[in-house]
């Protein structure tokens, strides 16, 4: 699959490898695969969240990145479905961390010792990018670009899709910027 990747594409791949080893994760997963998109400059997804306006709030995204690999990686969604039933989220993560430091449920701890071979790629990850081939294909696009990940970002539930929803870029808005003709989601 990665031979119609194009470089733009290749590059987020490799830029989530960094995050992930930048972070201490054992695996890259979607939110990854986001920060580095957020890394681009010069290419058609980077071109999308800059017309969305999402360059400039970059800092937000990362906060709100952060916040939920706080949770565990729960969505704020997921987080409110559970409150609906009487559990309370940052209570848990409040007495998790109180007896085991800040960061205990994110899984990225940095004390767990030295990981030295290659950064495997999570379900999340590994969904999006088979989407964005996915989405390629509904389009009928020979290769796979950095603007298949964002449309796969924003199209997968999650996480990325939720933090992108609340900054004002979805599969439609970033269609729409892109001038493709608002083809279905590819499932």
């Amino acid at each position: 699959m990665f031979e119609r990747f194009t470089r733009d594409a290749r590059a987020v791949v490799k830029g989530a490898v960094e995050h992930c080893e930048g972070v201490g994760a054992q695996s890259v997963d979607a939110e990854h695969l986001l920060l580095a998109l957020l890394d681009r400059e010069a290419s058609r997804g980077s071109f999308a969240l800059t017309a969305l306006g999402l360059a400039e709030r970059r800092e937000s995204v990362t906060r709100a990145l952060e916040e939920a690999r706080r949770r565990a990686g729960l969505s704020q969604a997921e987080a409110d479905a559970l409150a609906g039933l009487g559990i309370d989220v940052l209570e848990i993560v409040s007495r998790v961390e109180e007896a085991h430091g800040v960061g205990a449920m994110s899984g990225d701890r940095k004390d767990r010792g030295w990981w030295g071979g290659r950064r495997s790629f999570g379900r999340g990850a590994k969904e999006v990018l088979e989407k964005s081939l996915r989405i390629a294909v509904a389009r009928r696009e020979r290769h796979i670009g950095d603007e298949h990940i964002l449309l796969a970002l924003t199209a997968r539930p999650g996480v990325p899709a939720e933090v992108l929803a609340d900054h004002g870029v979805t599969f439609e808005s970033v269609t729409r910027v892109l001038g493709t003709g608002g083809e279905a989601k590819a499932s």
